[in-house]
């Protein structure tokens, strides 16, 4: 998201406008990206993503190769460089790449000169599309178009949980100071970063209770046990009381504040599960729009880079 200008993030919304039209229809497919080519190569477990991914690519009517590490000739013992070029040698256009360390996607994009590279998720470090489908979300209930992008400034957003070991936070912080919103990281010191240097401006508060009333955008994140998170937490149980949006600190907010979430929801801990039936929650539409979203990246990666022209009928 740190490469990403405001006009990069304005275009990417303005054209997934586009492609959540053609999911409404009732053949959701488009000829834009024919004859292409897309990997989703994912060496870390993924539901959502990947299906996103996958699903976006076909509906812009490319084909697909699916490659996950624990069917793959990675068991065996090759190479994460030698599984790139290998995939590369195939012959595809673009790698989607979810990996568990940091900064694999940008070292695929040094190993491999014939394609584009996607980051899905890399580590602790940066989850961007994820980001970008949440600001499209956000956009969306604002109002959409330019009038909902031009109440991001100022607009108070606040993230909760685990923001030491989130990608999602850290993409997500980078995406809403773009645009002009003003951020609270709410957490347990242990479950912040030990420091927000090269971070953009955030407060930081230890206590949910106090900034609900405020906030516009509330956007839970899990206790990422397989991140170790949970050695940072007394129980789940604690960490609940302190910082879980049940229905009473749901009950703080302003009518018309909206509650997200990147999945996969752990029901009872981070968030309630009447909350998360809310007409506020809008987490099943940050995995519709998720779709569109990657469909806007994917054509503007290897397509014609504007839908001037482009074949969307």
């Amino acid at each position: 998201m740190d490469d990403l200008a405001v006009e990069d993030i304005t275009e990417v919304l303005r054209v997934t406008d586009s492609f959540v039209e053609v999911g409404r229809r009732p053949n959701p497919k488009v000829p834009a990206l024919r004859g292409r080519t897309v990997a989703t190569l994912f060496f870390e477990d993924s539901t959502r993503t990947r299906l996103s991914f996958e699903t976006a690519a076909r509906r812009l009517s490319s084909d697909v190769l699916s490659f996950a590490a624990g069917s793959s000739s990675v068991k065996k013992g090759e190479s994460l460089r030698d599984t790139v070029e290998t995939v590369e040698a195939i012959g595809v256009d673009v790698m989607i790449v979810r990996h568990a360390s940091s900064g694999v996607p940008s070292r695929v994009a040094e190993w491999v000169s014939c394609c584009a590279v996607i980051n899905a998720g890399d580590g602790w470090h940066q989850h961007p599309t994820q980001a970008l489908l949440d600001l499209y979300t956000v956009r969306q209930a604002l109002g959409g178009g330019d009038a909902g992008l031009e109440r991001f400034r100022g607009l108070q957003v606040v993230v909760v949980g685990d923001i030491r070991h989130s990608r999602v936070a850290r993409s997500q912080v980078a995406g809403y100071a773009a645009l002009g919103a003003e951020v609270t990281l709410v957490a347990p010191a242990t479950l912040l970063p030990p420091s927000l240097e090269g971070w953009p401006v955030v407060d930081v508060s230890h206590r949910l209770d106090d900034v609900l009333p405020k906030a516009q955008v509330v956007s839970l994140l899990r206790v990422q046990s397989e991140r170790g998170s949970g050695e940072y937490l007394p129980s789940l149980r604690e960490y609940t009381a302190g910082f879980g949006l049940t229905g009473r600190r749901a009950a703080m907010m302003a009518p018309d504040s909206i509650i997200l979430h990147p999945g996969p929801i752990v029901r009872g801990v981070e968030i309630a599960s009447d909350v998360a039936e809310l007409p506020s929650a809008l987490i099943t539409e940050q995995v519709s729009n998720g779709v569109a979203v990657r469909m806007a990246v994917l054509f503007l990666l290897l397509g014609q880079g504007s839908l001037d022209g482009a074949h969307l009928d």
